[in-house]
């Protein structure tokens, strides 16, 4: 059953995403070595050898997601997601799945903001079947109008479960909202209830025809093969799948953001307060590569762990908060963000939260960061890849996301280097770039109890 990877933002789920782009760290040749071709009809074709076992990870993406939906439509790419387990006029309903199950693997899907994704873990002997699988229902896949309105009740019971019933899930939905002015990463990747209610056969028809295209996706496969062993297979079931025209990406620039911004929710189910603050962050393309390297080691010295500025300042030496910590999500095709977070040990501790972050942040812009910071961070950074190599699911997703955020295989291979390079100066200008307050929105997700008078 396909699993929806949302981007909220709450810290504990989007420092993971975080750290995801973390573990590209040390990708430089002679780590993953991955080899790379295009076929003749556009797939873009990624090789990551593993040896050390007979296993493949086999991962096709789609450069389609949340933000690409049509306005009014919000949710219909992970809608396609659970639609795209539905079946081709060759495999039955449920039969991609028996089969992968059947041979010992295992398989999901997944959806974000500029992407879908599919993957298969199989034995190498398999990788050939899940190919064939799933280059079918690149070109054929099959829905009825019946299927369209039983996977409509699945997924409003899965936001229901994931959204709906969960005060933090919603409070992140308002805060994205608030975040983005006219953006549509301000919409959730689950869409909002009223637009799934109205998702039909011909949304998905419709989105599946002008984004599922073999010149509109990536396939990455890693584990123990090399990409003169996978070549013949994908151009004998890929290769067969002739090119489509792609619908453009209608993707708004944010205008000037002049006022900083304050979402505030009680809600009885939450047992304490939390306090954060989301920071717009500009692109890859407007900022540059360096700045993007700049703002990872900023989050990293301003709260990237228990030897962070905020977790010594409010956890450690002022004892205002149970956690704290910072996180810079990215890879994205457009904006990034910046997030800071704490929770208070006080009920009514918020205030003296939000005032304490406010001092950290403004002692780091004014002084600086030291050499010892620096290093640590730039240390820390680098060491944390070295674990991606051990798992090929990981390694295909790393490359995955970068690439599907417009991150090059070169870029990728050189970030360690380039992490080296990165200066206190760029740092301090990061942070005095990225911490605007006008650019950002404050969040207080706080319980009944300590909202009465």
């Amino acid at each position: 059953m396909p699993t929806s990877h949302r981007m909220r933002r709450l810290p504990r789920i989007a420092l993971a995403l975080a750290l995801v782009w973390v573990g590209l760290g040390p990708a430089h040749a002679g780590l993953f070595s991955p080899e790379t071709t295009t076929l003749a009809n556009g797939l873009r074709i990624v090789v990551i050898p593993d040896h050390r076992a007979p296993v493949v990870t086999h991962m096709v993406w789609y450069l389609a997601g949340a933000a690409d939906d049509p306005p009014g439509r919000s949710g219909i790419a992970h809608f396609l997601e659970h639609l795209m387990f539905k079946g081709t006029p060759s495999t039955p309903p449920g039969e991609f799945s028996r089969l992968v199950a059947r041979h010992g693997g295992r398989e999901n899907a997944f959806t974000s903001l500029d992407y879908t994704a599919y993957y298969q873990t199989v034995a190498v002997a398999q990788l050939e079947m899940v190919m064939r699988l799933e280059a079918d229902r690149m070109a054929n896949l099959r829905i009825t109008a019946e299927q369209v309105n039983t996977e409509r009740e699945v997924i409003l019971e899965e936001r229901r479960a994931r959204s709906d019933n969960d005060p933090r899930a919603l409070f992140a939905e308002q805060v994205g909202a608030a975040l983005y002015l006219a953006h549509p990463y301000g919409r959730p990747v689950i869409g909002w209830e009223h637009e799934i209610r109205v998702l039909s056969e011909d949304d998905a028809l419709a989105f599946y025809r002008s984004r599922y295209a073999p010149n509109n996706a990536i396939l990455i496969v890693a584990g123990d093969v090399t990409l003169a062993q996978v070549l013949p297979l994908a151009e004998r079931h890929y290769g067969a799948v002739p090119a489509r025209a792609i619908a453009t990406r209608e993707r708004p620039s944010e205008p000037p953001q002049r006022a900083a911004r304050r979402v505030e929710m009680i809600d009885g189910q939450v047992g304490r307060p939390s306090w954060g603050r989301s920071y717009l962050v500009p692109g890859r393309a407007e900022a540059g590569a360096a700045s993007v390297l700049a703002v990872t080691v900023l989050a990293d010295i301003l709260g990237g762990g228990t030897t962070s500025r905020l977790y010594r300042a409010l956890v450690v030496e002022e004892r205002l908060a149970a956690h704290a910590g910072s996180y810079y999500l990215y890879p994205r095709l457009d904006y990034g963000e910046f997030n800071v977070y704490a929770t208070p040990t006080a009920d009514d501790g918020v205030a003296a939260i939000e005032a304490a972050v406010d001092r950290v942040i403004a002692a780091l812009v004014r002084d600086g960061v030291t050499e010892v910071e620096l290093e640590r961070a730039k240390t820390g950074l680098i060491a944390a890849g070295t674990y991606a190599r051990d798992d090929i699911e990981g390694a295909a997703r790393l490359f995955g996301s970068a690439l599907a955020a417009g991150v090059s295989i070169a870029e990728i291979e050189a970030w360690q280097e380039r992490v080296r390079e990165v200066t206190a100066d760029a740092v301090i200008a990061a942070a005095r770039t990225v911490l605007v307050p006008a650019h950002s929105v404050t969040g207080v997700l706080s319980p009944v109890a300590a909202a009465e008078p």
